[in-house]
């Protein structure tokens, strides 16, 4: 054995003799030698002395001045085997020049000359030996890189590695991804700027590899770039050319549409680590290309995930798989790799909201600066956040659902939550509505869930902080969005305050929680933690039921809250009204599934209310809590007229009588408008509602308004009736003793007041007795109306329209009386003197055929001189102020019309057929004035006719009667049926006017020709039968008169044919009486039938 020793040596030693040899040849041989001793463990053994006390530094001499590629190759393979041990490794990297090797000019320089040697195997253009020695850089990289790593970056080997990343072989390529990858480790990598030099060749390169066929060398590459991507310092700008940030980009997106999983999963999270502010904000940021990219990653993991089975909200989701499988079990259900893909997934959204998020704060980032002037560019910040929005609700929110209906992973459901929280400052306008619709998707339930499966005991501490910032700035959000009207900074920060107290330890499921609810502190004992834990509890519950999501029984929270309230009340704890607020709120909209509560339960909520400085501090605008108020006598009495009040400020009544006339069905009705019901089974409130009428604004006057009249409309009680009447009797008392003429016009509740009354009396649709009331109402009014000026038509309109009703709706005994009261009021025939003279004053408006609120008031004013001249003449009531009225002025209005309303032309001619029947003698009406509008008839000469008809002249009656049948024309054509039977009727009263007068004008009159063309332009319309209201009148008038040439026997058979055919109990109310009287006239005239 010594003498085998001894030859072992003595050959060793020829062998390191042969490394001096100047034959490379033998050299190479020596090496190939030296390589299959120390790939044995023992030869490594035996000759580790010898490598580090004579054969290292001249190996490195070898290798540094090898000339031929055959001994390149035989020294880069014995330095393979070397570099499997860390020893051998840490004497090559560690040898230091001496004194006769610093003389040697052919031994490199440097203190570490390996590094320098491979560096310079790198240069050579031979892509075998740039393989092994980047290969040999990652075997010494691999033992240590923070202790090696600084010898090769500071050799600039770095540099080198990269530019070896333009060639075509995949082992080169391998190898340098895998040095490369090994130097990351290295903070002095990135600070020597060798990525910023380099991430150019190295995105090149991942886009070439994409077209060779070697999955692991795709992945390899995308670990590389991602590791760059993550370490770069933030500080160094990485992507300094706006060109290869784009191409990175490109690169990515491809990769993750890269039908291997494997791959694609890598290429997320390459884009994970892509998307940072540091990275991507070389002006202009290109914002569509990052969009593109993050919709291609969400696009590919939902293509891996599976189709939500249901439309079941995220609590339901999260319930169903909680109660079907443990916690740690599920993730068995979804594989790995897809749970993976997933997560890096989501941890690329939230990147890119953070990303929108801190480009908010640079204006340079905001919008592209190199757009051109007067263009838009889609290429902005605005837009990228509302796509992450927009995608987040299409894509990412029903991926997630999906996944967690097969399982239910910490780390994903942390980066899902954290996204979320980040999205409510990614479209700060849009954040209200956001928060909303994940409320109403039953994301609190499933937050808390969350925190009650994973992070009780204190643990999953990152997700318990995520899920408690998620409901708070949820909850605070949600505040902002529905406390519009009375947001308060005080309370929102104690909110705020409460909530990021109490929620890191409200980690109890839905069960306990409720059970908390009900717990009642320590006698003498103030825990402040169970109250912060019942407070939060209180708030979540309360944003979680405003939206729809109910995932507590009813009757087990309304018994909760209600315990809630009593142990409040009888600790002395001042509950905050937020608080406050919502536990009510809760009560509100669990009452019809709870019990009644009992008198203590009202007394506690009424002395807790009393304590409040506003009810509006703890007031909700919804249906609930104003059934609530309204529904316990012991609390309508204390609090009924401030829950009013304030529900009718909160309620929007814009749209009321549009949406009064979509409503079929009363239920529909109801919904819209809930007081309805709440009326109808409790009319005390109607008290209540007329003191909101004068007490409130006018905007709330007008809201208590609509509802009582669609009240009315919808109910038919009387005695409701009588108690309003009774009570605006009181209001008006009150009103016209404490006012004077200037402040009533000032008072803008009292016309909504005096349409009230108006509508009340409409009501009462039959003919009945006017009592002591109502006789006390007329008698107000018309003393209102005498302190008003014709200007005043918001306070005139409904008082005229309430007089002329009270005139017609009643008995003929109850009729004398009233007109009494009204033609003895001086001022009221005043008033009503310059209403008609306003008639020739106020200009015509722009639009003919719209009604002004002046036209409406002349229509009132007309209609009731008419009504007046009628029932005084009727009644011979005595007169104390007469009326008087310009003939030629009426006529001329009729005649020409001068653009007047079509409604007004009717009151006018109500008002001639009152003139008419009383043969223009009336004790109230004197007939004045010769002077006549500038294109009204000019006087003829005197005749014998105009005498007989005076004061009418005969060319004025022709006119007239041509201008009615014009007006006959033009309102049938519009089917206005009212219209044409008040144009007909003043037609007949004419006639007839004119018979009693002369009857041969009468006759002429009625035997005009012009008439039968009437007849067939009206019957040409869209209905062809005589059976129109209009159509028989006409014909009665012509019968009556024996207007031969005008209707003819064979006409009157067709009608009669017609009414034969005809069901009478199916024809309208207005047809059925014009039938009737033409029947009546033919009887009359003894005209037999064909």
């Amino acid at each position: 054995m010594h003498l085998i020793g001894t030859l072992f040596d003595n050959l060793v030693d020829h062998l390191l003799m042969g490394l001096t040899y100047p034959n490379e040849s033998i050299k190479a041989a020596v090496c190939y030698l030296y390589g299959k001793l120390y790939s044995s463990p023992a030869g490594t053994e035996r000759l580790s002395g010898h490598f580090e006390e004579r054969l290292c530094v001249v190996f490195l001499n070898t290798l540094g001045s090898a000339q031929t590629k055959e001994l390149q190759v035989n020294c880069l393979g014995l330095l393979k085997e070397l570099l499997k041990s860390d020893h051998f490794v840490s004497i090559l990297m560690n040898n230091a020049k001496t004194e006769e090797e610093t003389e040697n000019p052919d031994f490199l320089e440097g203190e570490n000359p390996l590094p320098l040697v491979l560096k310079k195997l790198l240069l050579t253009r031979d892509e075998m030996l740039q393989a092994a020695s980047s290969h040999c850089m990652a075997a010494v990289l691999v033992h240590s890189p923070s202790r090696y790593a600084p010898a090769f970056i500071h050799a600039d080997v770095p540099e080198f590695l990269f530019e070896c990343l333009l060639c075509k072989s995949e082992i080169l390529i391998w190898s340098v991804y895998c040095c490369l990858l090994l130097l990351t480790e290295e903070r002095l990598f990135f600070s020597k700027c060798h990525t910023v030099y380099g991430i150019e060749s190295l995105v090149r390169s991942l886009r070439g590899v994409l077209l060779l066929n070697n999955v692991e060398l795709h992945k390899q590459g995308l670990l590389l770039f991602t590791e760059i991507l993550k370490r770069q310092p933030v500080e160094i700008k990485l992507f300094t050319n706006r060109g290869v940030c784009i191409e990175a980009i490109d690169v990515l997106m491809e990769t993750v549409n890269c039908p291997v999983l494997e791959v694609a999963v890598e290429a997320v999270k390459a884009v994970a680590a892509f998307l940072r502010k540091d990275h991507v904000s070389s002006p202009p940021v290109p914002y569509e290309e990052l969009q593109k990219l993050l919709e291609a990653v969400l696009k590919r993991c939902a293509d891996l995930s599976p189709p939500q089975s249901s439309k079941r909200h995220a609590g339901d989701v999260l319930f169903s798989v909680s109660q079907s499988h443990p916690a740690n079990r599920n993730l068995g259900r979804v594989p790995q790799r897809q749970g993976q893909f997933l997560l890096n997934t989501l941890e690329s959204f939230r990147n890119a909201c953070r990303l929108a998020v801190e480009f908010q704060g640079d204006f340079m980032a905001q919008e592209n600066a190199f757009t051109a002037p007067n263009s838009e560019s889609k290429d902005t910040l605005s837009n990228f956040s509302e796509f992450l929005l927009r995608i987040c609700d299409s894509l990412c929110i029903p991926m997630v659902m999906s996944y967690l209906e097969r399982a239910v992973s910490p780390s994903v459901t942390e980066v899902f939550i954290s996204a979320l929280s980040t999205l409510f400052t990614v479209v700060p306008s849009m954040r209200n509505k956001f928060s909303k619709k994940l409320a109403s998707s039953s994301f609190i339930r499933l937050t808390l869930e969350l925190k009650a499966r994973f992070c009780s005991v204190q643990s999953n501490p990152v997700l318990n902080h995520t899920c408690s910032s998620f409901l708070c700035s949820l909850c605070l959000n949600l505040y902002s969005a529905t406390e519009k009207t009375r947001t308060s900074s005080q309370e929102e920060q104690e909110m705020s305050e409460l909530l990021q107290k109490g929620l890191p330890q409200l980690n109890y499921t839905i069960a306990e929680s409720l059970l908390l609810l009900s717990e009642t502190p320590e006698p003498f004992f103030l825990d402040q933690s169970l109250c912060s834990h019942q407070h939060c509890f209180v708030l979540l519950l309360y944003f979680a039921y405003s939206f729809g999501d109910r995932f507590v029984p009813d009757a087990e929270l309304f018994l909760a809250v209600r315990n809630f309230l009593l142990s409040a009340q009888d600790h002395g704890d001042c509950l905050p009204p937020h608080i406050l607020r919502a536990a009510l709120y809760l009560l509100a909209v669990c009452q019809d599934k709870g019990k009644a509560l009992d008198v203590r339960s009202l007394s506690t909520i009424r002395r807790i209310l009393d304590n409040l400085t506003d009810l509006s501090l703890v007031y909700v605008h919804c249906p609930p809590l104003l059934k609530f108020f309204l529904c316990y006598p012991e609390l309508m009495g204390r609090f009924g007229h401030q829950v009013l009040q304030l529900w009718f400020s909160w309620e929007d009544c814009k749209q009321t009588e549009v949406e009064e006339s979509d409503f079929g069905s009363s239920d529909q009705l109801n919904s819209a408008n809930p007081l309805l019901p709440i009326l109808k089974s409790n009319s005390s409130i109607l008290l209540i509602l007329l003191d909101l009428v004068c007490s409130s604004s006018v905007e709330v006057a007008w809201k208590v308004l609509m509802t009582l009249r669609t009240f009315l409309e919808r109910n038919e009680d009387v005695l409701v009736c009588d108690l309003l009447r009774s009570r605006f009797l009181q209001i008006l008392q009150q009103l016209l003793v404490e006012s004077s003429s200037a402040t009533l016009q000032a008072n803008r509740n009292l016309p909504v007041l005096l349409n009230l009354l108006f509508l009340v009396q409409l009501r009462s649709k039959g003919i009945r007795e006017l009592d002591s009331t109502d006789f006390k109402l007329l008698h107000q009014v018309c003393n209102l109306c005498g302190k008003c000026r014709p200007r005043d038509t918001d306070l005139l309109q409904p008082s005229l329209n309430f007089l002329y009703w009270s005139l017609h709706q009643t008995t003929p005994c109850s009729q004398q009386r009233a007109v009494a009261v009204l033609l003895s009021n001086v001022s009221l025939l005043e008033l009503l003197q310059k209403v008609l003279e306003c008639t020739w004053l106020w200009s015509p408006p722009s639009r003919p055929a719209s009604l002004s609120s002046e036209d409406a008031l002349l229509c009132s004013g007309w209609l009731l001189v008419a009504s007046l001249l009628l029932y005084q003449h009727r009644y011979n009531t005595e007169v104390h102020q007469t009326l008087s009225v310009d003939l030629k002025e009426v006529l001329n209005t009729v005649i020409f019309r001068n653009k007047k309303p079509i409604l007004l032309l009717v009151s006018i001619m109500q008002f001639l057929r009152a003139v008419l029947r009383q043969n223009f003698s009336s004790a109230l009406l004197v007939i004045v004035g010769q002077n006549t509008a500038p294109n009204a008839a000019q006087p003829q000469p005197s005749s014998v006719q105009d005498t007989a008809l005076h004061p009418l002249a005969m060319q004025q009656v022709f006119l007239l009667v041509v201008s009615l049948q014009n007006l006959l024309v033009h309102v049938q054509l519009q089917k206005d049926l009212l219209l044409s039977q008040a144009v007909v009727a003043c037609l007949e009263t004419l006639v007839e006017h004119l018979y009693v007068k002369n009857q041969d004008v009468a006759l002429h009159v009625a035997s005009q020709p012009w008439h039968r063309f009437l007849l067939f332009t009206l019957l040409s319309g869209g209905q062809k039968s005589f059976l129109q209201p209009a159509v028989l009148r006409l014909m009665t008038l012509f019968v009556r008169y024996q207007s031969s040439n005008i209707i003819s026997q064979k006409e009157i058979s067709q009608i009669i044919q017609e009414a034969a055919e005809a069901s009478i109990a199916e024809l309208p109310e207005a047809t059925s009486h014009a039938l009737h009287l033409f029947l009546s006239q033919l009887k009359a005239n003894k005209i037999e039938k064909p």
